[in-house]
């Protein structure tokens, strides 16, 4: 049986992933208990991560062992960082800051099509932009997870999630409202052709 792979993506409005030189906080300062409560059960199930190197690297950074011990982490970090995860890079090489992760080169489609093929749990990448769109495109996202917070981030946003992607249909698996103002909204991609 082929493992569902989940593209989990935290949003403006106005579709960034992120943004720079902004006074916002985490989560652009909206997350609530409703919203943190949500992510956290989001890894209550047996899963692999998967991220791109240079998502990867920023993780580590924010959240490595040498960078945040254990008993310091938030939970939602904390779990996701006890999780196994595969990092898809041609630049990293293990060991790496983090309990148990494994570098993994060469071409992300046949990458991920392999391990889809191989995993006996779910995998889920969080962020990993690019490496995301060229998986969609190769038909491998099962589920395009988007959290959309309440801010539009046109001065400061950067990293546009799906500039550059191919064209796809979406079909709403779930839907739900999270603190009365963040909406978690699940899809399953389809090529538009």
């Amino acid at each position: 049986m082929t493992a569902i792979y989940t593209f989990d993506v935290f949003s403006s409005l106005d579709g960034f992933a992120s943004y720079d030189n902004a006074d916002w906080g985490p989560y652009w300062g909206k997350q609530g208990p409703e919203f943190l409560d949500r992510r956290l059960a989001s890894y209550d199930e047996k899963q692999r991560m998967v991220f791109g190197g240079s998502t990867f690297r920023l993780m580590m950074e924010m959240v490595g062992v040498s960078k945040v011990p254990t008993e310091a982490l938030d939970p939602v970090n904390a779990r996701m960082r006890s999780m196994p995860t595969t990092v898809v890079s041609s630049t990293l090489e293990g060991p790496f800051d983090w309990p148990d992760a494994t570098a993994v080169s060469g071409n992300a489609v046949d990458t991920i099509a392999r391990l889809k093929e191989e995993s006996d749990v779910p995998l889920r990448s969080h962020g990993s932009l690019s490496l995301n769109r060229a998986l969609m495109a190769a038909g491998l996202v099962d589920h395009v997870q988007v959290t959309v917070f309440p801010v539009i981030a046109g001065q400061t946003g950067v990293e546009p999630i799906f500039q550059g992607a191919a064209d796809f249909d979406l079909e709403l698996l779930e839907s739900r409202t999270l603190d009365g103002r963040t909406q978690e909204l699940i899809y399953r991609p389809t090529l538009h052709t």
